[in-house]
Protein backbone atom coordinates (compact mmCIF):
# COMPACT_ATOMS: atom_id res chain seq x y z
CA UNK A 1 0.00 0.00 0.00
CA UNK A 2 1.63 3.45 -1.05
CA UNK A 3 2.39 5.95 1.13
CA UNK A 4 -1.16 7.90 1.49
CA UNK A 5 0.74 11.54 2.25
CA UNK A 6 -2.18 13.21 4.59
CA UNK A 7 -0.31 15.07 6.55
CA UNK A 8 -0.69 18.56 5.08
CA UNK A 9 -4.62 17.71 6.59
CA UNK A 10 -5.35 19.01 9.94
CA UNK A 11 -8.27 17.07 10.07
CA UNK A 12 -9.72 14.35 7.89
CA UNK A 13 -12.95 13.64 8.96
CA UNK A 14 -14.98 16.42 10.87
CA UNK A 15 -18.43 16.76 11.38
CA UNK A 16 -20.06 19.65 12.76
CA UNK A 17 -23.43 19.59 14.91
CA UNK A 18 -25.01 16.44 13.01
CA UNK A 19 -28.27 15.82 13.86
CA UNK A 20 -30.53 12.70 12.42
CA UNK A 21 -33.97 12.81 13.09
CA UNK A 22 -36.87 9.90 12.12
CA UNK A 23 -40.18 11.90 13.02
CA UNK A 24 -40.35 12.30 16.57
CA UNK A 25 -37.14 10.34 17.56
CA UNK A 26 -33.77 12.14 17.73
CA UNK A 27 -31.33 9.27 16.46
CA UNK A 28 -28.06 11.29 16.50
CA UNK A 29 -28.57 14.46 18.29
CA UNK A 30 -25.94 17.36 17.59
CA UNK A 31 -22.79 15.40 17.05
CA UNK A 32 -19.26 16.99 16.54
CA UNK A 33 -16.05 14.86 15.99
CA UNK A 34 -12.75 15.70 14.25
CA UNK A 35 -10.32 12.70 13.54
CA UNK A 36 -7.08 13.59 11.94
CA UNK A 37 -4.71 11.71 9.52
CA UNK A 38 -2.78 8.60 11.32
CA UNK A 39 -5.90 8.41 13.59
CA UNK A 40 -7.97 5.47 14.49
CA UNK A 41 -11.13 6.48 16.46
CA UNK A 42 -13.23 4.71 18.17
CA UNK A 43 -16.70 4.98 18.15
CA UNK A 44 -18.65 3.01 21.13
CA UNK A 45 -22.16 2.86 22.39
CA UNK A 46 -24.76 0.23 23.48
CA UNK A 47 -27.51 -0.91 20.96
CA UNK A 48 -29.39 1.93 19.89
CA UNK A 49 -27.84 4.69 20.52
CA UNK A 50 -26.83 6.08 16.84
CA UNK A 51 -24.13 4.22 15.65
CA UNK A 52 -25.11 2.94 12.72
CA UNK A 53 -27.11 5.97 11.70
CA UNK A 54 -23.79 7.91 12.32
CA UNK A 55 -22.37 5.60 9.87
CA UNK A 56 -24.88 5.80 7.59
CA UNK A 57 -24.79 9.25 7.38
CA UNK A 58 -20.57 9.87 7.30
CA UNK A 59 -21.14 7.03 4.00
CA UNK A 60 -23.35 9.41 2.66
CA UNK A 61 -25.82 6.54 2.65
CA UNK A 62 -28.63 8.97 4.37
CA UNK A 63 -28.66 12.28 4.39
CA UNK A 64 -28.31 14.30 7.96
CA UNK A 65 -31.55 16.12 9.27
CA UNK A 66 -28.90 18.82 10.29
CA UNK A 67 -25.63 19.94 10.33
CA UNK A 68 -22.22 19.45 8.38
CA UNK A 69 -20.00 16.00 7.18
CA UNK A 70 -16.47 16.92 6.00
CA UNK A 71 -14.11 14.55 4.80
CA UNK A 72 -11.07 15.33 3.46
CA UNK A 73 -11.68 19.02 2.97
CA UNK A 74 -15.61 18.40 1.07
CA UNK A 75 -18.85 18.71 1.82
CA UNK A 76 -20.30 15.52 1.93
CA UNK A 77 -23.65 17.32 0.90
CA UNK A 78 -21.87 19.53 -1.84
CA UNK A 79 -19.36 16.48 -3.07
CA UNK A 80 -20.97 13.40 -2.48
CA UNK A 81 -18.90 11.44 -5.28
CA UNK A 82 -15.62 13.03 -4.11
CA UNK A 83 -15.64 12.62 -0.64
CA UNK A 84 -17.20 8.68 -1.48
CA UNK A 85 -13.86 7.90 -3.62
CA UNK A 86 -11.99 8.83 -0.43
CA UNK A 87 -13.98 6.01 1.98
CA UNK A 88 -13.56 2.89 1.84
CA UNK A 89 -16.71 1.52 3.60
CA UNK A 90 -16.56 -1.77 5.78
CA UNK A 91 -20.52 -3.21 6.82
CA UNK A 92 -20.83 -5.55 9.51
CA UNK A 93 -22.77 -7.63 7.36
CA UNK A 94 -20.52 -7.70 3.96
CA UNK A 95 -22.99 -7.93 1.14
CA UNK A 96 -21.67 -9.98 -2.02
CA UNK A 97 -22.98 -10.90 -5.52
CA UNK A 98 -23.46 -15.08 -4.95
CA UNK A 99 -23.03 -15.91 -8.68
CA UNK A 100 -19.86 -13.57 -8.74
CA UNK A 101 -16.31 -15.12 -7.72
CA UNK A 102 -13.95 -13.34 -5.31
CA UNK A 103 -11.90 -11.97 -8.05
CA UNK A 104 -15.19 -10.74 -9.81
CA UNK A 105 -16.26 -8.82 -6.97
CA UNK A 106 -13.25 -7.58 -6.52
CA UNK A 107 -12.69 -6.47 -10.27
CA UNK A 108 -16.53 -4.89 -9.88
CA UNK A 109 -15.67 -3.06 -7.05
CA UNK A 110 -12.20 -1.43 -8.79
CA UNK A 111 -14.22 -0.39 -12.20
CA UNK A 112 -16.85 1.47 -9.81
CA UNK A 113 -14.08 3.42 -8.53
CA UNK A 114 -12.16 3.55 -11.88
CA UNK A 115 -9.37 2.16 -10.27
CA UNK A 116 -5.61 1.82 -12.29
CA UNK A 117 -4.07 -1.49 -12.44
CA UNK A 118 -6.59 -3.13 -10.89
CA UNK A 119 -4.98 -6.73 -11.56
CA UNK A 120 -1.77 -6.02 -10.01
CA UNK A 121 -3.39 -4.26 -6.69
CA UNK A 122 -5.73 -7.39 -6.20
CA UNK A 123 -2.77 -9.79 -6.64
CA UNK A 124 -1.07 -7.60 -4.27
CA UNK A 125 -3.84 -7.81 -1.55
CA UNK A 126 -4.75 -11.19 -1.59
CA UNK A 127 -1.92 -12.24 0.09
CA UNK A 128 -2.99 -10.64 3.17
CA UNK A 129 -5.41 -13.47 4.14
CA UNK A 130 -3.91 -15.96 1.93
CA UNK A 131 -7.00 -15.83 -0.22
CA UNK A 132 -5.25 -16.94 -3.52
CA UNK A 133 -6.62 -20.30 -3.39
CA UNK A 134 -10.46 -19.57 -3.07
CA UNK A 135 -10.55 -16.61 -5.29
CA UNK A 136 -11.86 -17.43 -8.25
CA UNK A 137 -14.41 -19.97 -6.28
CA UNK A 138 -17.92 -18.22 -6.65
CA UNK A 139 -18.88 -16.29 -3.15
CA UNK A 140 -21.94 -18.42 -2.70
CA UNK A 141 -19.39 -20.90 -1.51
CA UNK A 142 -17.71 -18.51 0.53
CA UNK A 143 -17.29 -19.07 4.71
CA UNK A 144 -18.70 -16.23 6.87
CA UNK A 145 -15.32 -15.15 7.28
CA UNK A 146 -13.53 -15.67 4.32
CA UNK A 147 -16.88 -12.84 2.75
CA UNK A 148 -15.74 -10.43 5.42
CA UNK A 149 -11.99 -10.60 4.47
CA UNK A 150 -13.04 -10.04 0.80
CA UNK A 151 -15.11 -6.63 1.81
CA UNK A 152 -12.07 -5.86 3.63
CA UNK A 153 -9.55 -6.44 0.50
CA UNK A 154 -12.64 -4.87 -1.90
CA UNK A 155 -12.51 -1.43 0.74
CA UNK A 156 -8.79 -0.87 0.28
CA UNK A 157 -8.51 -1.90 -3.48
CA UNK A 158 -9.02 1.97 -4.56
CA UNK A 159 -6.28 3.14 -1.52
CA UNK A 160 -9.27 5.22 0.15
CA UNK A 161 -7.99 8.29 2.62
CA UNK A 162 -10.41 7.17 5.27
CA UNK A 163 -12.10 3.68 6.58
CA UNK A 164 -14.98 3.68 8.03
CA UNK A 165 -15.33 0.34 9.73
CA UNK A 166 -18.64 -1.14 11.36
CA UNK A 167 -17.64 -4.18 13.58
CA UNK A 168 -14.15 -5.15 11.95
CA UNK A 169 -13.51 -8.78 13.43
CA UNK A 170 -17.25 -9.88 13.69
CA UNK A 171 -16.97 -13.87 11.79
CA UNK A 172 -12.99 -13.84 11.55
CA UNK A 173 -10.98 -16.32 13.21
CA UNK A 174 -8.47 -15.44 16.17
CA UNK A 175 -5.49 -15.30 13.39
CA UNK A 176 -7.35 -13.30 10.95
CA UNK A 177 -8.82 -10.78 13.49
CA UNK A 178 -4.75 -10.52 14.56
CA UNK A 179 -4.20 -9.94 10.63
CA UNK A 180 -6.46 -7.53 10.42
CA UNK A 181 -5.95 -5.04 13.35
CA UNK A 182 -2.21 -4.96 12.10
CA UNK A 183 -4.17 -4.11 9.45
CA UNK A 184 -5.52 -1.08 10.22
CA UNK A 185 -2.83 0.27 12.28
CA UNK A 186 -0.49 0.05 9.29
CA UNK A 187 -2.60 1.88 7.34
CA UNK A 188 -2.95 4.33 9.81
CA UNK A 189 0.69 4.74 10.28
CA UNK A 190 0.67 5.71 6.86
CA UNK A 191 -1.42 8.77 7.39
CA UNK A 192 -5.00 7.40 7.11
CA UNK A 193 -7.60 7.84 8.91
CA UNK A 194 -10.02 5.04 10.24
CA UNK A 195 -13.63 5.78 11.73
CA UNK A 196 -14.48 2.04 13.55
CA UNK A 197 -17.43 1.27 15.84
CA UNK A 198 -17.06 -1.70 17.68
CA UNK A 199 -18.97 -3.63 20.45
CA UNK A 200 -15.56 -5.42 20.47
CA UNK A 201 -14.35 -3.34 23.24
CA UNK A 202 -10.60 -5.23 23.76
CA UNK A 203 -10.53 -4.15 19.92
CA UNK A 204 -10.92 -1.02 20.41
CA UNK A 205 -8.75 -0.92 23.76
CA UNK A 206 -5.82 -2.10 21.27
CA UNK A 207 -6.39 0.35 18.06
CA UNK A 208 -8.00 3.10 19.00
CA UNK A 209 -5.71 6.24 19.69
CA UNK A 210 -8.87 8.04 21.08
CA UNK A 211 -12.68 6.91 21.66
CA UNK A 212 -15.98 8.66 21.36
CA UNK A 213 -18.56 7.37 23.80
CA UNK A 214 -22.29 8.11 22.14
CA UNK A 215 -25.50 7.36 24.11
CA UNK A 216 -28.58 7.72 23.39
CA UNK A 217 -28.08 10.01 20.74
CA UNK A 218 -25.25 12.17 22.12
CA UNK A 219 -21.92 12.02 22.42
CA UNK A 220 -21.29 11.97 26.00
CA UNK A 221 -17.40 11.07 25.90
CA UNK A 222 -14.80 12.09 23.61
CA UNK A 223 -10.98 11.61 24.21
CA UNK A 224 -8.44 8.96 25.04
CA UNK A 225 -8.42 6.32 27.58
CA UNK A 226 -6.26 8.13 30.17
CA UNK A 227 -9.09 10.45 29.99
CA UNK A 228 -12.39 8.45 30.03
CA UNK A 229 -10.65 6.68 33.70
CA UNK A 230 -10.16 10.76 34.45
CA UNK A 231 -13.52 11.34 33.94
CA UNK A 232 -14.96 8.06 35.52
CA UNK A 233 -12.86 8.74 38.86
CA UNK A 234 -9.80 5.86 38.70
CA UNK A 235 -8.56 3.44 37.28
CA UNK A 236 -9.98 0.05 35.94
CA UNK A 237 -8.68 -3.56 34.97
CA UNK A 238 -10.19 -2.94 30.92
CA UNK A 239 -12.25 -0.49 28.59
CA UNK A 240 -15.25 -2.85 29.69
CA UNK A 241 -15.64 -2.03 32.73
CA UNK A 242 -15.12 2.38 32.24
CA UNK A 243 -17.22 2.04 29.56
CA UNK A 244 -20.17 0.22 32.06
CA UNK A 245 -19.11 2.81 34.39
CA UNK A 246 -19.77 5.55 32.11
CA UNK A 247 -23.29 4.51 30.47
CA UNK A 248 -23.95 4.02 33.54
CA UNK A 249 -24.87 0.34 33.52
CA UNK A 250 -22.84 -1.27 36.28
Amino acid sequence: MSSLRLCYIESVIRVDRLTKKFGKLTAVDDLNLTINPGEIFGFIGPNGAGKTTTIKMLTGVIAPTSGQIEIGGFDLQKNPVAVKKLIGYIPDDPYVYPELTGREFLWLVGQLWETKNIGQKISRLLPIYQLEQIIDGPFRDYSRGSKQKLTILAALLHQPQVLVIDEPIIGLDPASAQTTTKLFKDFAKQGGAIFVSTHTLSVAQDICQRLGVIDQGKLIFEGTIKQLEKQVHGHHDNLEQLFLKLTRHE
